[in-house]
């Protein structure tokens, strides 16, 4: 699926919250050595949309409008990201997603 990605030539977009969040699980579950490979093989093919203070403020605003417990500061700062952008469409395993309207692959 990733190389399908890749071969679509599509910008693939994230921001560094998500990474953060990426990086931590990785390190948590994986070792080091995953948080490597993600660093080296994965991210150099990504557009990192860095959250500000402003668009930080939002995601907080936004997680506690909707108060679930469930639905990430990470989650919402996507979704800022995604609207601000006008992007549609996730490649996530997450269903949030889903549930804010988005397009979501697979």
């Amino acid at each position: 699926m990733w190389r399908r990605l890749l071969e679509d030539d599509r910008i693939l977009l994230t921001n560094n919250y998500v990474v953060v969040e990426s990086m931590a699980i990785a390190q948590k579950r994986l070792g080091l050595e995953k948080v490597r490979d993600f660093q080296e093989k994965i991210l150099p093919f990504l557009k990192i949309e860095w959250i500000d203070e402003e668009q930080h403020n939002t995601a907080v605003e936004f997680v506690l409008r909707i108060n679930r417990r469930r639905l990430s500061l990470v989650d919402c700062s996507a979704f800022q990201t995604m609207n601000s952008l006008g992007i549609d469409t996730a490649f996530t395993f997450d269903e949030h997603f889903r549930e804010q309207g988005f397009n979501v692959i697979p």
